[in-house]
């Protein structure tokens, strides 16, 4: 077996790649490392909507108990809301069993740590070496496994701290993936006095991500335009994270969220540093919006790990990516789609201007992607190739700041990723074609 846990936990096709006793294996393995400073570690474990999710729930509780763990199940649930708990329930870990944004074939286990973060590098590598070396864990008696009554009360009354209270006058629809949000959103929007339409809330256990949620937002612009609504939301399956569409049918991204909340807080003098973190891949329409405002960037790898390792740093307390997934520090330890959405909910309430108006203050500038096929070991080459680095600058010399060149060799695949930014869609696909025919030609 290879590497367990990728950049978002431990992944895979049900009963293929993540079997039940792969499942049962980091129960044990988690119940270990991360209550060993426990006399009787306890874990908070929460899932979506997904049919596989109830057996791998139980596979992990056999797990957990086995070795002395107390597992405490608060069913389905939002991803955040189990960061939430894990605190609130001043429990040694927290366990998500969903995929996210993926189809219902696939599902995930996920770990937060004491205080609601997703683990450190070198946590999961020791989890990993238990269940890849299948060392023997000592079994232990005093096991329990107990159901949390109630436990979104736990979460939404958390999340109404971050909020003014008050949402009327504002019709929404509201899209939740047929996910873990489904039974929880809808009720918290209308609670703060939101006229909610629902889309994507009756899961069924296969239809999580099915052609609703935020990444098929066909349906939530139709259902805007048709029904007058002020604004759009979708979230995701595990519901951490969240894009919008404004009242004339126009996507709403992470990046034009960003700037709403980020201008937001400025003005609230709550922005620490009047800088948010973003990954490489944001817009540079985000760069532009930020510097004309008087805030700032600070840029990651690509992954929300990244982007949080650095606002911790750093002492940052927003940050975020295109997908949708903000991290709204002050608040939640990860991403969070409802606590995003009641961020922009709240903005929209107290605008004079529509959410159009709104999401027209950050320029989204056309952004093409073209791979060029490279060997593995070459992948990196184009940094030290003269030929390759002149044309990048002479593109980036064209652009006079309205546009960029982003390279980013494939982590998984024998690719080397060319992205470029402008105004001009047609020349940039010219642009980004002919800069990757030149790296195949040089680096092959």
């Amino acid at each position: 077996m290879g590497k367990l846990f990728g950049t978002d936990g431990v992944r895979g096709v049900f009963k293929e790649e993540l079997t039940l006793e792969l499942a049962n294996k980091l129960g044990q393995a988690g119940a270990q490392v991360l209550g060993k400073n426990a006399h009787q570690p306890k874990i908070v474990i929460g899932m979506d909507t997904r049919s596989s999710g109830p057996l791998l729930e139980q596979a992990l509780i056999e797990g957990i108990v086995a070795v002395g763990g107390q597992a405490i199940s608060v069913g389905v649930i939002p991803t955040p809301a189990v960061a939430v708990l894990t605190r609130e329930l001043k429990a040694d870990a927290g366990i998500v069993i969903s995929a996210s944004h993926n189809p219902a074939k696939y599902n995930g286990i996920k770990f937060f740590n004491q205080s609601g973060y997703k683990l450190a590098d070198e946590v999961e590598n020791e989890i990993e070496e238990l269940v890849l070396q299948n060392i023997l864990i000592e079994e232990k008696s005093g096991g329990q496994q107990l159901q949390y009554e109630n436990p979104g009360q736990i979460y939404t009354n958390h999340l109404k701290k971050a909020n003014s209270g008050e949402l009327s006058g504002l019709k929404m629809v509201l899209d939740c993936a047929n996910g873990a949000a489904s039974h929880i959103a809808p009720e918290f929007f209308r609670s703060l006095g939101a006229e909610v339409v629902t889309l994507g809330d009756r899961p069924d256990g296969q239809n999580i991500n099915h052609n609703c949620g935020s990444t098929h937002l066909e349906s939530l612009i139709k259902m805007v335009l048709e029904t007058g609504a002020d604004v759009g939301i979708a979230l995701d399956g595990d519901a951490d994270r969240c894009l919008a569409v404004d009242n004339a049918g126009n996507t709403i991204d992470g990046d034009q969220i960003l700037n709403l909340i980020a201008g937001q807080l400025k003005s609230e003098k709550r922005l620490k540093q009047d800088t948010a973190v973003v990954t490489v891949m944001s817009n540079i329409g985000l760069d532009l919006a930020f510097k004309s405002q008087g805030l700032k960037t600070v840029k990651t790898d690509v992954g929300d790990r990244y982007v949080l390792e650095r606002m911790q740093a750093d002492g940052y307390n927003l940050g975020g990516e295109q997908s949708g997934h903000l991290i709204l520090l002050d608040h939640n330890t990860t991403g969070d789609g409802m606590l995003t959405a009641l961020a922009l909910l709240e903005i929209l309430k107290n605008e004079d201007r529509d959410m159009q108006a709104l999401g027209q203050l950050m320029t989204v500038f056309p952004q093409v992607l073209v791979n060029a096929r490279v060997p593995n070991n070459r992948k990196k080459a184009y940094l030290t190739d003269e030929i390759i680095q002149r044309e990048i600058r002479t593109v980036e010399e064209h652009f006079h700041g309205k546009g960029r060149v982003l390279i980013r060799p494939s982590g998984t695949e024998p690719l080397v990723r060319v992205m470029i930014e402008g105004e001009n869609q047609d020349e940039l696909n010219q642009i980004a074609s002919d800069l990757a025919d030149l790296i195949e030609a040089r680096l092959n």
